[in-house]
């Protein structure tokens, strides 16, 4: 039963579905979409563009604070299971929809794997890093993409036979629909051309929703379009946020949430990636795009020990001053870090065969 909840499960859970798929006489995927994203610009479009069936069961929750949605999934995860009794559940990331039903599967004695499973940013602010450590302590095997996270594991007491590097599944679903990425016409639409403009997301709670922090990016964004186009597509959160604050037109260009394969397309084709995404760190160290993460931590270290990601947290001088070199220096060729080769999928199918 691979569990979906949130944009950047999707990512990880296509291409493991595929590769299960190949095998029908061992293992029969079953796909739960909790509806934590529930927005079809942030759920259908990526089944769609990523070629996924529609999910077998789809819960509904909607939106809530993290109490409320966490105790929503629960309790409709838990008939599920009850009805189903899968051999394993497999959750990926740190959204509260992988908590949830990693906590509901071990309660019901299911096994879970974690995919994604070792990241730390070591800051408990963060509400996705309360989910990283609880799951990971949940789940019976933890999946990594890179060896800090190995290290974290063994550091937090993780038997070493529960622990299998295999890669970055985020980088199989990029490969799989690389060759797909021209046939996007997003720069056409927003008028852009390649390597001419800077792309921003912003989606993060500790950024999006205090004003005072939120104002200072805006200020450092304000200050970087006056040098270069910036792409702005707009989350959720955040567009409610720049609506309760009546944040003034922070002259970039704005868009609704974009589908997987426009948001590749304007990702490979930018100068410059501003984000505090996790994902994107990621996509971008594969695609050799700079980035800077706007944040004070980042849990994968990875992306900036091998990758082009730079870490230059929230202050407006700090972020204009580094975009400033960053768009002088352009492109800086860097090894990937290993396993990521679009093969996780098939590795992680092959621990399921031996273990199941």
């Amino acid at each position: 039963m691979l569990v979906v909840g949130a944009r950047p499960n999707f990512m990880k859970v296509a291409p493991l579905y595929f590769e299960l798929s190949k095998h029908p006489r061992t293992f029969a995927p079953l796909i739960v979409h909790t509806g934590q994203h529930y927005d079809r610009r942030m759920s259908e479009v990526f089944f769609e563009d990523l070629g996924l069936p529609q999910p077998d069961v789809n819960l509904e929750v909607g939106s809530g604070s993290h109490a409320v949605q966490t105790a929503r999934i629960m309790m409709a995860f838990e008939k599920v299971l009850e009805e189903q009794r899968p051999d394993l559940v497999v959750v990926g990331g740190d959204v509260n929809s992988t908590l949830a039903c990693a906590l509901v599967a071990a309660k019901l004695k299911i096994k879970v794997a974690h995919v994604e499973a070792g990241l730390r940013s070591f800051d408990r602010d963060m509400p996705e890093e309360i989910n990283r450590v609880v799951t990971d302590s949940l789940s019976d095997y933890l999946f990594t993409t890179c060896e800090d996270a190995n290290q974290n594991l063994r550091r937090e007491g993780v038997s070493q036979d529960k622990i299998f590097f295999v890669g970055n599944l985020m980088i199989d679903s990029l490969l799989g629909c690389y060759s797909k990425i021209s046939q996007s016409e997003i720069l056409e639409r927003l008028g852009l051309k390649e390597k001419g403009y800077c792309l921003l997301t912003l989606h993060r709670a500790s950024n999006v929703d205090q004003k005072d922090t939120f104002c200072k990016i805006m200020s450092a964004m304000q200050q970087v379009s006056q040098k270069t186009k910036v792409v702005f597509p707009l989350h959720p959160r955040t567009k409610k946020k720049m609506e309760e604050i009546r944040l003034e037109d922070p002259k970039l260009i704005v868009t609704e949430p974009l589908g997987y394969l426009d948001f590749l397309k304007l990702e490979r084709a930018a100068k410059l990636v501003l984000t505090d995404s996790g994902g994107i760190q990621e996509e971008t160290t594969f695609l050799k795009v700079p980035c800077l993460t706007l944040r004070k931590n980042t849990e994968r270290p990875v992306t900036i020990t091998y990758g082009t990601n730079h870490l230059v947290g929230l202050e407006p001088e700090d972020i204009a001053k580094e975009v400033e070199v960053l768009l002088q220096n352009g492109h800086r060729d860097v090894p990937l870090p290993p396993l990521w080769d679009g093969k996780a999928s098939q590795r992680i199918v092959g621990v399921f065969e031996s273990v199941l």
